[in-house]
């Protein structure tokens, strides 16, 4: 079943087209990972599946419905979104910043309801931070403060959840913690997740569905076994690489061992 649906989407910035006649499915239920090099698109095409960017032409369907023609409010009731580097205010707690995830469920400014205080809860207690809840954001580690506004999203109750790069300048252990949560949210909650990656090793590992990118075209969609191939990685980045597969969990690892000259990169663009 599908959950995001995009119909002849075109982005861009002005004059400055990004994508053009995008025409994509994201699987409900999965965590998708939309993969390629810096400036192909990713970013762009994910704030447009999270209603950030407004198309200039074409649609994007959120369980049927034309997504910019649903109120803010109940679009907000079934998606929430992680941007790249978000930042919070000098002194704002945890807990304070996971209650904001309630926004959309509260009417005027009335006082959080019994349902309200035990989304919050859980969502502390789920991404592991109840410790933190009194703690200032900016006190916090890079893990733990990522772990925070993941549970800011999640006291957002939704099934679908975007994230822009969520381990971007973390450490190799916080980069696990991260996924490894997001992981454990896919399928104990079957939370519907989508990302944007760098690391292919990790969008390999963590992602049931990944989205090859292009000069912000889809070059291939499918399983990791289905995108990590030596030719596509080669056409899609550029460089040239061994597939290797986990022998602990039977998933394709790239090995890059050198650049593609420029005719390379062209014949491999041809091929596909």
């Amino acid at each position: 079943m599908l959950v995001i649906q995009t119909d002849n989407l075109k982005i861009g910035y002005q004059d400055n087209i990004i994508v053009d006649q995008l025409n994509l499915n994201i699987p409900e239920g999965e965590i998708t990972a939309l993969v390629g090099a810096n400036g192909s698109g990713k970013s762009t095409i994910l704030k447009s599946l999270a209603r950030l960017m407004k198309p200039k032409s074409g649609a994007v369907y959120l369980d049927g419905k034309a997504i910019h023609e649903q109120h803010t409010r109940e679009v907000a009731k079934k998606m929430a979104i992680l941007p790249q580097n978000p930042t919070a205010p000098e002194g704002l707690t945890v807990l304070e910043l996971v209650t904001y995830g309630r926004f959309p469920h509260q009417k005027g400014l009335k006082a959080l309801t019994i349902e309200d205080k035990e989304k919050i809860a859980w969502a502390i207690e789920m991404t592991g931070i109840s410790e933190f809840a009194n703690r200032p954001i900016d006190q916090l580690s890079g893990g733990q403060r990522q772990r925070a506004w993941i549970a800011m999203a999640l006291a957002q109750d939704t099934n679908l959840l975007f994230l822009d790069e969520p381990t971007t300048f973390l450490d190799m252990a916080h980069q696990l913690e991260v996924l490894e949560l997001l992981q454990k949210l896919n399928r104990q909650e079957g939370r519907t997740i989508v990302m944007v990656v760098h690391d292919l090793n990790h969008a390999s590992r963590y992602a049931g569905h990944m989205v090859a990118i292009k000069n912000g075209t889809v070059m291939k969609t499918g399983t990791p076994k289905d995108v990590m191939k030596s030719e596509i990685l080669e056409d899609v980045f550029g460089v040239r690489s061994d597939i290797i597969y986990d022998p602990r969990t039977g998933q394709p690892l790239c090995l890059p061992f050198g650049l593609c000259t420029e005719d390379q990169y062209v014949t491999a663009g041809a091929g596909l």
